[in-house]
């Protein structure tokens, strides 16, 4: 059986619509699906020359860009895997993340060559080949590569069908790197097209950075259908009073985000001036959406078919809600992630692995052709991600915890890592946040554990206040205390003008323990 690549999805859009647009970046220009052939094919050619070959990894330190689109397909041209890093991060972090899975190359600007260069000891990357992408000058790339003689020993052997390594924040701290096949992806992709239909008139939001799990959706659905890919890029991404009239503009039909940026749109974008009427599909992911937020949303925008799309960076996207009703504003309760997808299995299980009956909580597990190959280079790692059956089945374990509510539809209750004890009592820092989301001045909430010589731990809530005069302590505690046991009060609060978030856009807990 032949394997299918990822890159053959644009060659069989630009066989069928080459005149169509492909890509476009609405600040700079558009690429039709014969130009992107064009310039990922003189990508792949500069990567050749520079020494790829199958199975290397290519790293990406790019903005967002219609040469980013192009390169990422002339790495996959090139029977490469590519590893895109956030160009904003600190240069330190980027070298780190190419030298851990040893890059053949690297795709960048000669800005960011050189601050990767200056961020690490080891031999230089140097220039082997520019790449101009059509009717945009500004938007150059250069090709880079270090001498065969000086290039870093695999540190790993790629498996068979890589395709990308997503690299996420790992609880130490040190990133690591999820590797993805083909094979993998395309399970995700081709579900897409079973559910959402896209089409060749299609428009697709491209909101998420490349080296977030939410862009496969981004790029390569509307790749596959003839669609176009709309590239919203990191600075007009987190303005909300940007991004409402680009929705109208571009005439936008299928949205995917986190729940943040929507929240946004609908405080800041003033979205009921637009006329967004062409939206069909609103996809959202990444972290729980409160539900006095969908509803504010749904009561300007009611018109788009909703989903709530589950999943690891490991697993793609294992688990969906049609969202077609919203629990009312008061509630706290568990909120569902539906049912398996991606042609996924799931199942909930104790610590040990067991399968648990319908009704009973435990950790959600899920193997099948979306999750991921492992992490890169990380054997003892791998070991513990994974539960193994007798027969030898993978089950991905994804630390979330679940309940069953019939027919196998999940009900989200919160991470094993944001479960702590205090007191002898066992409290889920999400339900605190959820009981917060609920007060109408509170927009934003997160809820931290800390270390305490006294009690052992301590809870620090971190709030964003609507109202211009600012609560006092005690307000906060009757606020908390309305819809909370009292062994589940934050001990503290904290309030702040905006929660931190991390490069793709969810809450930065290690950040707020640092200001904690």
């Amino acid at each position: 059986m032949v394997m299918r690549r990822l890159e053959e999805l644009l060659r069989h859009s630009a066989s069928h619509f080459p005149d169509n647009v492909a890509v476009q970046d609405p600040d700079r220009c558009a690429l039709t699906y014969r130009e992107l052939v064009a310039a990922a094919d003189a990508i792949r050619t500069s990567l050749e020359n520079a020494g790829v070959r199958a199975g290397d990894r290519v790293g990406i330190c790019a903005g967002k860009s219609v040469g980013t689109v192009a390169a990422i397909f002339g790495i996959l041209s090139a029977k490469g895997a590519y590893v895109p890093v956030d160009a904003t991060a600190p240069a330190e972090r980027s070298a780190g993340i190419f030298d851990n899975c040893a890059v053949r190359a690297i795709v960048t600007t000669d800005k960011g060559l050189a601050a990767l260069n200056a961020a690490r000891s080891a031999p230089p990357f140097k220039v082997s080949d520019r790449i101009s992408i059509p009717r945009a000058a500004d938007l150059d790339l250069v090709v880079a590569a270090r001498d065969a003689a000086d290039s870093t020993p695999d540190a790993a052997k790629p498996p068979e069908g890589l395709a990308y390594i997503l690299y996420t924040s790992g609880s130490t701290g040190k990133p690591k790197g999820v590797m993805h096949s083909h094979a993998t992806a395309l399970a995700f992709i081709d579900w897409c097209s079973e559910e959402f239909k896209p089409t060749s008139s299609d428009r697709f939001s491209s909101h998420a950075s490349f080296h977030f799990d939410l862009s496969i959706l981004d790029l390569y659905v509307p790749i596959k259908h003839g669609a176009a890919i709309v590239l919203i890029t990191e600075e007009r991404g987190k303005n909300p009073a940007q991004l409402a009239p680009l929705i109208a503009e571009q005439g936008i039909t299928v949205w995917y985000s986190t729940p943040s940026i929507l929240r946004l749109l609908v405080d800041f974008g003033k979205l009921q001036r637009v006329d967004c009427s062409k939206l069909r599909i609103v996809c959202y992911a990444g972290e729980v959406f409160p539900p006095k937020h969908q509803r504010a949303l749904r009561a300007i925008l009611a018109h788009p078919a909703y989903y709530n799309l589950y999943g690891p960076t490991e697993t793609n996207v294992c688990t969906y809600d049609h969202v077609t009703d919203v629990p009312p504003d008061d509630f706290t309760g568990p909120l569902p992630i539906g049912r398996a997808c991606s042609g996924d299995r799931t199942r909930i299980a104790d610590e040990n692995g067991r399968e648990q009956p319908a009704g009973q909580e435990g950790e959600l597990l899920v193997t099948g052709g979306s999750v991921m190959l492992g992490y890169w280079n990380l054997p003892e790692r791998n070991a513990i991600a994974f539960h193994v059956d007798p027969d030898g089945s993978r089950w991905y374990r994804t630390g979330d915890l679940v309940i069953e509510r019939g027919a196998g539809y999940y009900m989200f209750l919160g991470r094993r890592d944001r479960m702590v004890k205090r007191r002898g009592y066992r409290i889920e820092l999400g339900e605190i946040e959820a009981s917060l989301h609920r007060h109408e001045n509170i927009s934003e909430a997160a809820a931290i554990a800390v270390p305490d010589a006294e009690s052992g731990v301590l809870i620090k809530a971190f709030i964003n206040w609507k109202a211009a005069t600012a609560p006092s302590i005690v307000q906060l505690k009757g606020i908390a205390a309305a819809h909370l046991p009292a062994y589940m009060i934050p001990d503290r609060f904290s309030v702040v003008p905006v929660l931190p978030k991390t490069s793709t856009d969810k809450i930065d807990y290690q950040k707020l323990r640092e200001l904690d």
